[in-house]
């Protein structure tokens, strides 16, 4: 019976040490819609200073337009900014808290990128270097952030472009007519929100991860998005993950029957990518091994 105690004593200890391991230092409102309002988790570098000129990053989470929460991606947050980047988990409206359809969703990620370059003086971040990253759902908004013009939120300010300088995507939904995902979800509008089908020059500077045995989201459509971007003359890195299914970019952490080696392997290319266009000034040293702890 002592053991069996003891046994459950520290896997609660170990259980409120992980649930405290990534947490965000501050929550900001960033948006007041009729469904309520909207925050950013915010994760700031050891050394931050509100009058810094930090380059930023913010996330959005997965879930089908429908669920999900920002804590995705509070492990990735934790690690880009102990490397000096401001990072930002964002909330935005679903179907399941808000009643709301997947066009209420691109809103909220254009005016989450609006609100960091429109506040960047106070937030200490540099409004010329701000890059739009999300998974499937979240991927989703994320490029149409990038990718298609219009579809901003009544009453804002237009003169303050909401257009990252660079975006960050995990197996994310490109295509929304019957060749992709969510056609239902968008009846009778499937190309409006469709990245793939509002590919021109001048898009901003894009990674774009995907598992090659992705069941939700085809590979197909990050091939083709991939090949649109380049053919327009842009700047597009498609890193294929063999043999992998949907949502694998994750570590164990926030979905436990992943795999960590991939998490690390996904982060290692996230910040050659960031290194490349200047968002770092130099990447970890990260190393491949695999039973070691998800940190550099």
């Amino acid at each position: 019976m002592k053991k069996i105690v003891l046994t459950l004593l520290i896997s609660l200890v170990f259980g409120l040490i992980e649930a405290q391991l990534y947490q965000p230092h501050d929550t900001i409102i960033y948006k007041h819609t009729g469904q309520g309002d909207l925050s950013l988790h915010c994760f700031y570098p050891n050394d931050y200073k509100k009058n810094d000129q930090r380059p930023a990053i913010v996330f959005f989470f997965g879930g089908g337009w429908v669920g999900g929460t920002p804590k995705q991606f509070y492990q990735q947050s934790t690690h880009l900014a102990s490397l000096g980047i401001v990072c930002f988990s964002a909330e935005y409206r679903v179907r399941n808290r808000h009643k709301t359809s997947p066009f209420e969703s691109v809103k909220d990620a254009k005016s989450a990128v609006r609100y960091l370059r429109q506040h960047a003086a106070e937030l200490g971040i540099n409004p010329s270097k701000i890059v739009a990253a999300g998974g499937s759902a979240g991927g989703h908004v994320a490029a149409c952030s990038g990718v298609i013009t219009g579809k901003d939120e009544a009453g804002e300010d237009l003169r303050i472009s909401s257009v990252p300088n660079a975006m960050v995507l995990f197996n994310p939904v490109l295509d929304t007519t019957e060749k992709g995902y969510g056609a239902e979800k968008v009846k009778g509008r499937e190309t409006e929100i469709s990245p793939c089908h509002h590919v021109k020059k001048g898009i901003v500077p894009c990674i774009l991860f995907h598992g090659t045995a992705d069941k939700t989201v085809p590979y197909e459509n990050a091939v083709r998005f991939d090949s649109l971007m380049l053919a327009s003359g842009n700047d597009c890195d498609l890193v294929p993950t063999i043999n992998k299914g949907h949502g694998f970019f994750n570590s164990s952490w926030f979905k436990k029957a992943n795999k960590d080696e991939d998490y690390k392997k996904i982060m290692y290319e996230l910040e050659l990518f960031l290194w490349k266009h200047s968002y770092l000034e130099k990447p970890s040293d990260w190393t491949y091994d695999f039973n070691s702890a998800l940190t550099p």
